[in-house]
């Protein structure tokens, strides 16, 4: 499909809902074709890509984003992003260089620290935006959106997570049908867990940490599965509620699990249910 270039970019009228991004199953990239804004010197893209919120500058005074700001724009004009605590959706449309946004939708929950949120609310539904695409040094996609009154708010691209070769850190884990009912639902590692897999696709294997001991095993990936071979793991022994954790992640191995990327977290589903879920490591 051609790509559209385009001098100026506008997100245009935008009718709000709010729309979850939608998750790759079985793919290592972003997928989609994309809108570009122009630049002094070359065009940048703007839709299919995730922006993460740098900082946001108002009345001269520039505030550092929580790393939880981001925003991306789908290439059919969905919107989905998060202001710092809250998600939000929306539906643009191009339209010449300036963006205007109408009704503003967002999840409800509360916060420690509201600030930037509040503030980056209020810049986003100013009325009128332009957006301008730049490169950075080291080839990272930039976007600036400026408002009416001369705020701006910085964006930086931020690479989606391939599978292979990235440290996928364990954040839940969720026993499956063998699982007893009080294992049965998604919780978080317990404190001082150390759990992680990396993929080695020339080797077909993984290897890291299952909690509390190193684990490795043959790795097959095929169709949006990865197929498990035994684990061979040290034989430490932690703390009761690590080797717990690590029992229910190893329930992972020996079988087939689906694997689904979106950017950059990861969710594991065996043929039993039980799940596995890790973001890429910095």
């Amino acid at each position: 499909m051609k790509t559209q270039r385009l001098t100026s970019l506008s997100l245009g009228l935008l009718t709000l809902t709010v729309l979850p991004l939608a998750a790759a199953c079985g793919s290592e990239k972003d997928s989609g074709g994309s809108q570009t804004v122009g630049t002094g010197s070359g065009t940048a893209d703007v839709t299919g890509v995730h922006w993460t919120v740098d900082d946001l500058t108002v009345d001269g005074k520039k505030s550092q984003a929580p790393a939880s700001a981001w925003l991306k724009i789908a290439k059919n004009g969905e919107v989905s992003g998060n202001l710092g605590c809250n998600g939000f959706g929306a539906k643009a449309t191009v339209d010449g260089d300036e963006i205007s946004l109408g009704q503003f939708l967002s999840t409800d929950m509360a916060c420690a620290s509201m600030g930037f949120e509040n503030t980056l609310t209020k810049a986003l539904k100013d009325g009128t935006l332009t957006a301008k695409g730049t490169e950075s040094a080291k080839n990272a996609q930039q976007l600036t959106l400026t408002t009416k009154t001369g705020d701006t708010i910085h964006l930086t691209e931020e690479k989606a997570a391939a599978l292979y070769g990235t440290k996928w850190t364990i954040t839940t884990l969720g026993a499956g049908s063998n699982g007893d009912s009080d294992s049965a639902a998604v919780s978080p590692l317990p404190s001082g867990a150390d759990a992680y897999l990396v993929l080695d696709q020339k080797k077909g294997t993984v290897s890291g940490k299952a909690g509390c001991n190193n684990v490795s095993a043959d790795a097959t990936v095929s169709d949006g599965t990865i197929t498990f071979g035994s684990p061979s793991t040290t034989r430490r022994m932690c703390d009761g509620s690590l080797m717990e954790a690590e029992k229910t992640l190893l329930g992972l191995f020996d079988g087939k699990a689906t694997y689904k990327i979106d950017h950059r977290s990861m969710t594991l589903t065996s043929a039993d249910g039980a799940t596995v879920s890790a973001t890429a490591a910095d």
